[in-house]
């Protein structure tokens, strides 16, 4: 399946799984989007914290075209879901955002680990959420985010259980995408970052940990969602996790190979 044949069938209802694993070789993005007037301290916030929100591209307001990850693609229609927040809560999930007058909305698409699992499997590491059809498992951390007016939290980190003999090697294979998140932020003892309960993850689906195999943690994009609980903005748009945004660009695009 392309790119944009995944997009029209978005787009027509008829895609409604997590987006891990399919369109191998493009680049996945999430997305964040709120009217104009929290625009420019929200792309400040991304500036400040490059690692789990990577910006991609930023569309609009008075457009929902992207012209650069996917040009001409309707950044309403285009993923399996969205969340609608209302007051710091998220309110109810929607498959398209027709519905809603977005005019004076400014879309943010931020990278995606999705984009960089590509190159681990090809490497022979073994992703068992993509084995298993399965929502990457997200937990919110005690990890503290720079603040930029009312954008301000901690950090939502991803979850791949990793071959213990294969850890390095997969620090070094996703260092080498920084707009995707790039290498882990934490290997190991998940207490250290704040997590609880490992088996719960806050959101997505828990894979199970085997004994040869370390959990390794890298930055997501679903931080601007835990940091929305705080702002409490009267009304924001995001992606629901782990039902992405696919673009037209190549994951392999955005390696960095010095």
């Amino acid at each position: 399946m392309t790119p944009e044949e995944f997009r029209a069938l978005s787009a027509a209802g008829k895609f409604e799984l997590p987006t891990a694993g399919y369109c191998p070789g493009f680049v996945q993005a999430n997305l964040a989007a709120f009217p104009k007037k929290y625009a420019a301290d929200f792309k400040a916030f991304c500036k400040a914290n490059p690692k789990p929100c990577p910006l991609l591209e930023v569309i609009g307001p008075e457009t929902s075209l992207s012209k650069k990850l996917a040009p001409g693609a309707d950044i309403r229609d285009v993923i399996p879901r969205y969340q609608i927040w209302r007051d710091g809560a998220c309110a109810e999930t929607v498959s398209n955002l027709k519905a809603i007058d977005t005019t004076d909305f400014v879309y943010f698409l931020l990278g995606c680990s999705f984009s960089f699992e590509e190159a681990l499997i090809e490497a022979g590491i073994y992703l068992r959420h993509v084995d298993q059809k399965k929502n990457v498992a997200m937990y919110r951390t005690n990890i503290k985010l720079e603040s930029v007016g009312i954008f301000a939290g901690n950090m939502v980190v991803s979850m791949r259980p990793i071959r213990r003999d294969q850890v390095e090697q997969a620090s070094q294979i996703t260092g080498m995408f920084p707009d995707v998140h790039g290498a882990p932020v934490h290997v190991g003892d998940p207490g250290k970052i704040g997590i609880v309960d490992i088996n719960n993850p806050d959101y997505g689906e828990f894979v199970e940990i085997k004994e040869d195999e370390l959990p390794v943690f890298w930055a997501c994009g679903v931080t601007p969602q835990n940091v929305l609980r705080s702002a409490k903005l009267p009304f924001a748009i995001t992606h629901a996790p782990g039902f992405m945004f696919v673009s037209d660009i190549k994951n392999k695009d955005y390696a960095c190979t010095q």
